[in-house]
Order: structure tokens, then C-alpha cells, then sequence
């Protein structure tokens, strides 16, 4: 027995330590359509694991249970939204920085029913949002602004999370809403109702950084080479991605095998361009995002941070010395 626990221990003291596993905090219940997949399919494709880095991803319901979870020394990274990151900053909060963003845009759309055929009949119409102040609420309203329409003019009322205001658009309880692409995209039957807004316009409307992927300050002290991987595996996997979308169509269809290969195929083509080859994380482009949400009523009376006080541009500075930009090649193909 003593000579058996001599050589087990022998053995161990031989075999590099494993290294405690950076744990990814994420938010869907499911890999989710949407370019944000390329965390999941960063873990499910070994991109991690060759960077060399064990990442564990553990699910949680919310960008709220995320941001608990961060705080709690729970994960390392997690993405979330802008808006829930600058409220948090304004109010004291200085434990996270957002290191890169894990897509160009959420993919929105409005869908409304036949009956209304342009962004002014909207007028004295039903908006079905998630909840004041929610995401989709605040970009909704920007769109309607930056297309000429007063949201003022509209019944903005609470439905709930995206199928639920989708259900309410097929009943007629509801004119119109925003959902992402893929929503409309599987969704079963479309009848009597079309695309008021297009995924690109919806966009072009509202250019904002919707969602960064966020790590503790403590992270960024004590597992800044981790951060580092993550972050260079993300971008890798992007890459490939936008050189080749049916790439993901292909790892979608074992990640969701509950949606036909044909709407995968579809939703890949629609995000050949939206792939953050390079990050997705410039200075201009989150300080235009921040002064869009302090426009909103729901940043009334909150400081405004210096984005020094949330972002972090050190980890993806290093990423790109290392890999290099995204070629132009590469970005004339997107």
C-alpha cells in the first residue's frame, strides 16, 4: 500500500499541475442564431483548448445572473450588454472592463403585419418591446427617430422576451416589434405578417456595439494570459467563419439540431459580414454607442463614465500584435 502511494505521488509530482479552468459566463439557454455563437463554437470546435487554455462555459439565465456571477468570483468573462455595463460604471461599480465585443450588431429587424407598409404609418400603432428600457426598447426608438417616426406617437407596451411579442404580432394584439433576424428567419409561418425593417437598415439606423464580452479587474490582474487566449481563439474562430459562412451553418447544425440546415445555411449567408475579425472594439464607435443610450430616459441623472472607467483595449491590442489585423483581402471579401 505505502509503496503503491509512493509511486501515485511520485507520478503526480512528475505531471504538469492542470490549470483551474477560466470559466465563460453565457446567457442563452441554447447556443444562440445570432453571431454571438462564435463563444459557444469557440469551446465546441477546440479553438480554446488550442490556444491553450481550459475554459469551462457555465450558463446563467440573464445578463443580470451574469454580472452576480462575476461578482461572486464565480466566471471570468461574460458577455453582456453596453447598457447594463455603463449603469453599472455609473453607479460606482469599477470591478469589470470590457476587453472586445463578440459581434458587429444584434441582427435586429422590425416585423409588422401586412397591413402597414412603411415606418410612418407606424403612427398611433402597438410597438411590442420586451420592457421599458430593455435593449430592443431603447434601439427601437433610435430607429424610429433616426427614420423620421416620434416614438411618442406610438403605444409602446410591454410584451415580454421575443417569441412572446412574435406570438402577439401573429394575434393581432400588437402592429409591429423588434425581434433578431433569426427569429423571423425560423419562424414556422409568416403569414399576414412581413419585414418593415431590414436587418441591414435596422443597422444602418442604429450603430451601436450592443454587446462586449466583459472580465473582472481581478481577472485582468491574475489571469491576464487567459484573457488573452480566450480573446485570440474568438477572433481566430471569427475569421474563419467570415472566410467561409458555410463553417458555421456546419457547427450550428450540431449545436441546434432543432433548426433545418437550410434556415442555418440562410442565417450564415446573412452574417457573412458581421464577424469580428478584428475585435469590434473602437474607441469612436463604443464612446457614439454610450452617448446613444445616455440619450435615452433611462440614463436620466446617471453619471456618465469616461470609457477609461469600463474598456480595457490592452488585451485586444495584444491579441493583434501577435495574429495581426484581419487582411484586407479578407475584409474586401465581407
Amino acid at each position: 500500500m505505502m509503496r503503491r502511494f509512493a509511486l501515485t505521488l511520485a507520478l503526480a509530482l512528475l505531471l504538469p499541475a492542470r490549470a483551474f479552468a477560466f470559466t465563460l459566463i453565457v446567457t442563452e439557454p441554447a447556443t444562440p442564431l445570432v453571431p454571438t455563437s462564435v463563444i459557444e463554437l469557440a469551446q465546441q470546435l477546440g479553438y480554446f483548448t488550442r490556444e491553450g487554455v481550459d475554459v469551462k462555459l457555465e450558463r446563467v439565465s440573464g445578463t443580470p445572473m451574469a454580472i452576480a456571477a462575476l461578482s461572486a468570483g464565480q466566471g471570468d468573462m461574460a458577455e453582456i450588454s453596453v447598457e447594463s455595463l455603463l449603469k453599472l460604471t455609473a453607479r460606482g461599480d469599477s470591478r469589470f472592463r470590457a476587453v472586445s465585443s463578440p459581434a458587429k450588431s444584434l441582427s435586429y429587424v422590425i416585423a409588422a403585419r401586412d397591413t402597414i407598409s412603411s415606418l410612418p404609418e407606424l403612427s398611433e400603432k402597438v410597438f411590442g418591446i420586451g420592457q421599458a428600457g430593455t435593449l430592443d426598447d431603447t434601439l427601437s426608438r433610435t430607429v424610429l427617430r433616426h427614420t423620421g417616426v416620434d416614438p411618442a406617437a406610438l403605444d409602446m407596451v410591454s410584451v415580454g422576451h421575443p417569441q412572446l411579442r412574435l406570438k402577439a404580432l401573429r394575434a393581432g394584439k400588437i402592429d409591429a416589434t423588434t425581434i433578431s433576424y433569426a427569429s423571423w428567419m425560423t419562424l414556422p409561418d409568416k403569414t399576414g405578417l412581413h419585414l418593415l425593417l431590414s436587418k441591414d437598415d435596422y443597422l444602418r439606423a442604429a450603430q451601436v456595439v450592443a454587446k462586449v464580452n466583459v472580465v473582472g479587474t481581478d481577472a485582468l490582474r491574475n489571469k491576464r494570459g487567459e484573457v488573452v487566449k480566450v480573446s485570440a481563439a474568438l477572433l481566430k474562430l471569427a475569421r474563419d467563419f467570415a472566410r467561409d459562412p458555410e463553417r458555421w451553418a456546419a457547427a450550428m447544425a450540431n449545436a441546434r439540431p432543432d433548426v433545418s440546415r437550410a434556415e442555418l445555411q440562410g442565417l450564415a449567408r446573412a452574417y457573412a459580414g458581421d464577424w469580428c475579425v478584428d475585435g469590434c472594439f473602437e474607441q469612436p464607435e463604443l464612446e457614439a454607442t454610450a452617448q446613444l443610450f445616455y440619450g435615452s430616459p433611462s440614463f436620466a441623472q446617471i453619471r456618465k463614465p469616461e470609457i477609461g472607467e469600463w474598456t480595457d483595449f490592452s488585451v485586444l491590442r495584444e491579441v493583434l500584435n501577435t495574429i495581426g489585423p484581419a487582411r484586407a483581402a479578407e475584409r474586401a471579401e465581407r
